[in-house]
């Protein structure tokens, strides 16, 4: 939608007009506060379900555990073992905090860009966030793991709710 077809808007037309931004733009940021959280917890897993990795065990790196079944002890972070990882750890929580503001902000800056007909905002939200997280994820490995998929799933989200709303505007209003 561009401005120049808002002047085609009459009487109720307008109502409605303004009715479908505010529904769209309710929808992208209440109900994606809700999925970007789901897709965070589905992704601390690890791989997808149906694609799980499996790393092979090689035959020298088999020692007895401490129940003599031969399959290697899996160490925990505190007992030197690989640190812990996932997008719901919570230091990496920790790190990000007020990401759910930020995610609410960038949803809704996304898809009111996407309703005003200025697909390019969606750059401009992306840099400044980027840039505003660049310090924190520098060296933090896990709290990037979890700005990179809250980051996509709100920005998938965001375009769905946008593109949607273009959508009903152009079927009911327009």
């Amino acid at each position: 939608m561009t401005w120049d077809m808002l002047e085609n808007i009459d009487g109720w037309g307008w109502v409605g007009a303004v009715a479908i931004w505010l529904v769209t733009l309710l929808l992208s940021v209440v109900v994606g506060s809700w999925v970007v959280p789901w897709v965070l917890r589905q992704a601390s897993g690890g791989d997808l379900p149906w694609a799980r990795y499996q790393p092979p065990i090689l035959p020298q790196a088999l020692e007895p555990g401490d129940d003599g079944s031969g399959v290697p002890a899996r160490g925990g972070a505190g007992d030197g073992g690989e640190p812990p990882s996932g997008t719901m750890n919570p230091e990496a929580v920790a790190i990000l905090r007020g990401g759910a503001w930020l995610g609410l902000l960038e949803r809704l800056a996304i898809t009111g860009a996407l309703l005003a007909g200025y697909p390019y905002g969606i750059a401009v939200v992306v840099a400044i966030k980027g840039l505003g997280r660049y310090a924190e994820l520098r060296d933090q490995p896990i709290a990037s793991e979890r700005f990179v998929v809250g980051t996509l799933t709100s920005l998938i989200w965001s375009v769905a709710m946008g593109l949607l709303g273009l959508v009903a505007m152009n079927v009911f209003v327009l």
